[in-house]
C-alpha cells in the first residue's frame, strides 16, 4: 500500500493527471522519486501518441508541432517551467548566492524569465518541427530519462537549502533503496532508447548525461547545492538539450 501512496503523491505532485487524495506520510514518502520517472513515462506516452497519430488528424504542421511543443507542459501543470523561470532570474542577477536562493523564493517574475521562456519555446517548436517520426519514440522515452537522473539528484546531491520541495523529498527518501531503483530504471531507459534507435537513443543519452553534469557544476558552484527550482531547470534544460540531440542525429547520421 505505501508503495501505491508513494505512486499517488508522485503523480499529484508532477501532473496534471487526476489522482486520488491521500496522506503525505513518512512512510508513503520514503520512495516517491521512485515513481518519479513514470510521471515522465505517462507525459513522454502522450508525447509519442499526439507525435506519431496526430499527423493523421487534418491539422496543419504548425499547430501539429505547437500541440507538440504545449503537451508536456500541459501534463506536468508547469511546475519544472517554474523551476526554470525562477532558475533564469536568479542566474540573471549576478548577485550573491545567498542573493540567488532570496530570487529563487520570489514569486515575481523578472525580465529575464520572459526572455528565457520565450527563448526556450521558440526553439522547442523549432526543434519540433525537424523531427521525424522515426525519431519521436527516442524523444518520447527522454522524458523517462530525465526524471530517473533528477530524482536521483534528489537523493544525492546536498541540498542548498533546509526547506522546499528538493529538501522536503531528500530528508523523507529512503535514499540507498531509491538510488538503486532509480539506476534500474536509468538503465532500463538506457537499454530501451538503444534499441529503439542507436543512434537518436545515443544522442538523447550522451545529452541527458551533459545535462546531468551541467546540473551539477551549476547549482555547485552557484547556489551550493540543489533546490526544487533548480531540479525543474534541469528537466526543462535537459528535454530541450534530447530533443536537439534526436534532430541532430537524425541529420547527421541518415
Amino acid at each position: 500500500m505505501k508503495y501505491i501512496k508513494a505512486c499517488i503523491i508522485a503523480f499529484s505532485m508532477y501532473s496534471k493527471i487526476p489522482m486520488p487524495q491521500t496522506e503525505w506520510e513518512e512512510q508513503n514518502m520514503k520512495y516517491v522519486m521512485c515513481f518519479f520517472p513514470w510521471v515522465g513515462a505517462a507525459a513522454g506516452g502522450i508525447f509519442y501518441l499526439w507525435g506519431t497519430y496526430g499527423k493523421q488528424i487534418p491539422v496543419g504542421s504548425q499547430l501539429y508541432a505547437a500541440i507538440l511543443t504545449a503537451l508536456p507542459l500541459l501534463i506536468t501543470g508547469g511546475i519544472h517551467m517554474d523551476g526554470f523561470l525562477d532558475t533564469i532570474d536568479a542566474l540573471s542577477s549576478w548577485q550573491s548566492r545567498e542573493r540567488r536562493l532570496e530570487i529563487l523564493k520570489d514569486s515575481h517574475t523578472g525580465a529575464f524569465a520572459v526572455i528565457g521562456a520565450c527563448v526556450y519555446f521558440m526553439l522547442y517548436f523549432g526543434f519540433v518541427t525537424e523531427l521525424k517520426t522515426a525519431q519521436i519514440p527516442a524523444a518520447a522515452l527522454g522524458f523517462f530519462l530525465s526524471r530517473c537522473l533528477s530524482g536521483y539528484a534528489v537523493t544525492s546531491f546536498p541540498c542548498a537549502k533546509e526547506s522546499g520541495l528538493a529538501a522536503l523529498f531528500s530528508s523523507a527518501a529512503d535514499r540507498k533503496k531509491t538510488r538503486r531503483i532509480l539506476v534500474f530504471e536509468s538503465l532500463l531507459a538506457i537499454t530501451g532508447l538503444l534499441w529503439l534507435d542507436v543512434w537518436a537513443g545515443g544522442a538523447v543519452i550522451v545529452a541527458s548525461f551533459l545535462a546531468f553534469l551541467w546540473y551539477y557544476r551549476m547549482s555547485m558552484d552557484k547556489f551550493g547545492g540543489i533546490t526544487g527550482d533548480l531540479a525543474g531547470w534541469f528537466l526543462q534544460v535537459c528535454e530541450l538539450l534530447q530533443l536537439a540531440a534526436v534532430c541532430f542525429s537524425a541529420k547527421a547520421f541518415r
